[in-house]
């Protein structure tokens, strides 16, 4: 199955736009015959205050619509975990390989996964760089999430290579994601 995690605002879908074209592209790539499926038409937002996790679960037609209170977790330290084969170029509902690795985090709060000698991304979030007053995201991120992807277009962030070994000329990083958006790590650090 595949999953869309869109945050709902006070009431208010926010970027419906980049999910739907997710989704789109998700389908056309796994299915040959599927329903199209009306991201605006499927989610009715809750008409509370605060940030709702919505989950969008689909494959060739729409699965489930789940709502949640959403509730942040902290995220100060990362561990770099190195892993050549993972692939989670499309949002599953199934995490496995990316549970498997958060295992290896030890004491940090979450992993920034290294593959093929490239920074990618962490078990929850993209990643960008501080650098000169630029932000910087990798080239190659495991997955191409909505919130980079907004961000890429606006110019904010600049795709590029990045090698562990680089990450201490950096800065500062950020994680990014539909829910949270994007959040400098003001106290953050990356273990080895």
């Amino acid at each position: 199955m595949l999953l869309e995690t869109i945050c709902i605002q006070n009431g208010a879908i926010q970027h419906l736009s980049y999910h739907q074209r997710r989704l789109n592209r998700s389908q056309e790539a796994f299915f040959e015959d599927f329903e199209p499926i009306d991201l605006g038409q499927a989610i009715h937002p809750p008409s509370t205050d605060g940030t709702i996790k919505c989950r969008v679960l689909y494959a060739q037609r729409l699965l489930d619509v789940h709502y949640e209170p959403y509730r942040p977790r902290k995220v100060e330290t990362l561990r770099l975990v190195e892993a050549d084969d993972i692939d989670y170029a499309y949002k599953y509902s199934m995490r496995d390989a990316l549970e498997s690795l958060l295992e290896r985090r030890g004491n940090a709060d979450d992993i920034l996964i290294v593959k093929k000698g490239l920074v990618t991304d962490t078990s929850i979030a993209n990643i960008a760089f501080l650098k000169n007053r630029r932000w910087y995201t990798p080239k190659t991120p495991l997955l191409a999430g909505t919130t980079r992807e907004r961000l890429v277009r606006s110019g904010f962030l600049l795709p590029r290579n990045i090698a562990p070994e680089e990450i201490d000329d950096f800065e500062a990083f950020a994680l990014l994601n539909a829910m949270i958006g994007f959040v400098p790590i003001k106290r953050g650090r990356i273990v080895r």
